[in-house]
């Protein structure tokens, strides 16, 4: 099976890499933006007709779309995120290779839910904030589209690799700060907040099978269970055996609060937010993952702890 995997060197991207270069009935090619591509396109900018000639070219069965970005303005994002996936359907459209599309989408399409829910794939999405409006059009594109197509919304990727300025990776250097400097009291903002996290090895997972599916439409990528990321501080201290105090701050957003969801440029931090949370999603995010597991066979296997001391590894190496 030849697939073409889109922004392989990017955080989701070079771990579904990696799951399917394990497999030997995989032929891989990357394409994206960076030297070590094996071709070099910017999604952004490049012309639908200059992906079909590639697509002609290769020939490929299956083309995994994991390019986007996460920080931004909506100009920004609405270029990466939406645009480039036009780009890819219009190419897939125009060319004669009739390769199924995986497009990575995002939990932060629906926005806030009602605390102690499971949000399905049959809920009307209501993004709180440009970067989820910006995958929702893509979501609508690919499922407009008329091609052999499905969209996994992945929830909050957690596990080795994840970014610094991500919720749990500024957990892990506040963490690792505090130790390095022999602080016996840590605080934090933002803690209340509760989200579904799932380790990004088995996001690589749930990307192979549904390359490997019919599946069609959205289907959910999460854990199924919420966990307040006052909670994902407790295990994190406990991994890095981190023996201080705990304090939550209260009132107004505190350092921590200010990066809930996706990390911001520094334009994003001069401007005011307009709504409750970087990533539009509220105070709760819970997955409903009843579809991946019938239509795909996936369920998560790593579990909140193993992902969180990936993290500590990562970040003790800094110390």
């Amino acid at each position: 099976m030849r697939v073409l995997l889109i922004g392989a060197n990017g955080y989701l991207g070079r771990f579904v890499a990696d799951r399917l270069l394990a497999d030997p009935a995989v032929q891989l090619t990357a394409l994206g933006r960076g030297d070590d591509a094996d071709v070099r396109f910017d999604l952004a900018s490049g012309s639908p007709g200059a992906l079909t000639r590639f697509l002609d070219a290769v020939h490929p069965g299956v083309v995994i779309n994991c390019a986007g970005a996460t920080r931004g303005g909506a100009r920004d994002l609405t270029r990466h995120n939406t645009v480039a996936v036009a780009t890819v359907c219009e190419a897939l459209r125009r060319s004669g290779c009739g390769a199924r599309l995986v497009q990575i989408g995002c939990g932060a399409e629906y926005g806030p839910s009602q605390p102690g829910s499971s949000t399905a794939e049959d809920a009307v999405p209501r993004p709180g904030g440009p970067y989820g409006v910006s995958k929702l059009a893509a979501t609508e594109l690919v499922l407009g589209s008329g091609l052999d197509a499905v969209v996994l919304r992945v929830f909050s990727p957690a596990g080795p690799g994840t970014p610094a300025g991500s919720p749990l990776g500024r957990l892990a250097e506040a963490m690792r700060r505090a130790m390095q400097s022999g602080d016996g009291e840590l605080k934090l903002g933002g803690l209340g907040v509760q989200r579904d996290f799932i380790d990004v090895r088995d996001v690589a997972r749930a990307v192979h099978a549904a390359s490997l599916s019919a599946a069609q439409g959205v289907i959910n990528i999460g854990s199924g269970r919420a966990v307040r990321l006052r909670d994902a501080a407790a295990v994190l201290a406990r991994v890095a055996g981190y023996g201080g105090a705990l304090h939550e701050l209260d009132g107004p957003p505190g350092p921590l609060r200010a990066t809930i969801g996706h990390p911001r440029s520094e334009s994003d931090h001069a401007a005011p937010v307009a709504y409750p949370y970087p990533d539009g999603c509220g105070s709760w995010q819970q997955a409903d993952v009843r579809t991946a597991r019938d239509r795909l066979g996936w369920r998560p296997r790593i579990n909140l702890e193993e992902s969180l001391a990936d993290i500590w590894m990562e970040a003790a190496c800094r110390i």
